[in-house]
């Protein structure tokens, strides 16, 4: 008799990291459904999964906060495992101009998913955090350790408190399993070329926003602030490669599998910091195409440097990045010209 593969469910199964996600699981051997409401992402996504993976992936079209649409879920789909959650809004400048959407939407999100997870007996769940949580820190680099300083954003601050509400559950609840993965700055596409990033509108991140600007798209780069205290006055940030991030879900998955009670925290970074100009020439680098820049004044929200200490996921969860950040910019420069062609190659970057 064959044994039944675990069944995940993937909230934002169609976003950036939520689709690398569930090419990893399906690679891994799991069955994989998804919630999505398509809200920052397209149906085409499970279209390019299938092509990728050869498997068609049931997405239930809805808001994870719609209690009705959870309930019709959890009834049709038996035997759910694992839950990973990543539906959220996500950008930090938005987050500042509108922090009662995202209060209502991040923290309501995550109470509606955990809520069913216990009462359905759920005892996996993987949370999408972010190092947002740390807040303007002044010493680098960060572990799971470092004290929070107030979140720099409204964003951030529905992070701190998602964790804050895990921790508590987990507590009372020691049956439920929760692994809490901080990401740094995930970046590039699949090295298939035919899954990346995939904003509807104006992009909000470094990476695509760079692509736009080679590309003619845009005219520039705008650069906010090159006046803060780093080695070319521009913020550095943790660059990581999506896959890389993505394939930590199925190490969280299985070190929670082995745990008879567990809430932790991992951060998921290179264990680097790059600076927005020294990213902007990685990309030039591969590409050879010189990126049009332009000095604005800082934004809001905005710290000025954070990069990571992963040491506890390597130990832990046996992770390590495989990527660096040339081939992360290059994946994400072919997974541009493939969508631009529309001809997607299957040949994976060497």
């Amino acid at each position: 008799m064959n044994k039944r593969k675990q069944k995940i469910l993937v909230t934002g199964g169609a976003g950036y990291i939520g689709s690398h996600a569930i090419i990893e699981l399906i690679d891994a051997e799991y069955d994989v459904i998804s919630i999505d409401n398509f809200s920052n992402s397209t149906k085409d996504t499970f279209t390019r999964i299938k092509k990728i993976t050869g498997v068609s992936v049931r997405n239930y079209v809805g808001d994870v906060a719609d209690v009705a649409l959870l309930e019709r879920v959890f009834k049709k789909e038996k035997h759910i495992d694992g839950i990973i959650h990543f539906a959220a809004l996500k950008s930090v400048p938005e987050s500042v101009a509108d922090p009662i959407r995202y209060y209502e939407n991040n923290i309501g999100s995550l109470f509606s998913i955990i809520s069913f997870a216990k009462k359905h007996n759920i005892t996996q769940f993987v949370f999408s955090s972010s190092a947002a949580v740390y807040g303007d820190i002044t010493k680098l680099p960060v572990n799971e350790k470092t004290p929070l300083a107030p979140p720099a954003s409204p964003y951030g601050a529905t992070k701190v408190m998602g964790e804050m509400m895990l921790r508590d559950i987990a507590h009372a609840s020691p049956e439920l399993k929760i692994a809490m993965l901080r990401y740094f700055n995930p970046i590039g596409a699949h090295t298939s070329g035919m899954l990346g990033e995939l904003p509807l509108g104006a992009p909000a991140n470094l990476a695509p926003i760079i692509i736009e600007a080679a590309s003619s798209v845009r005219k520039n780069v705008t650069i906010f602030g090159n006046n803060y205290s780093t080695r070319d006055g521009t913020c550095i940030r943790d660059y990581i490669h999506v896959s890389d991030i993505a394939r930590a879900h199925v190490d969280a998955l299985r070190f929670l599998q082995k745990q008879k009670n567990c809430c932790e925290i991992f951060n998921l970074g290179s264990g680097k910091g790059v600076t927005v100009l020294e990213l902007i020439q990685a990309f030039e680098k591969v590409t050879e195409i010189v990126v049009p820049v332009t000095i604005g004044k800082r934004r809001a929200g905005d710290m000025a440097a954070i990069y990571s200490d992963c040491r506890k996921a390597k130990k832990m969860l046996g992770w390590v990045p495989r990527f660096s950040i040339q081939e992360a910019m290059q994946s994400a420069w072919q997974w541009h010209l493939n969508l631009v062609s529309k001809k997607p190659s299957k040949r994976a970057l060497k």
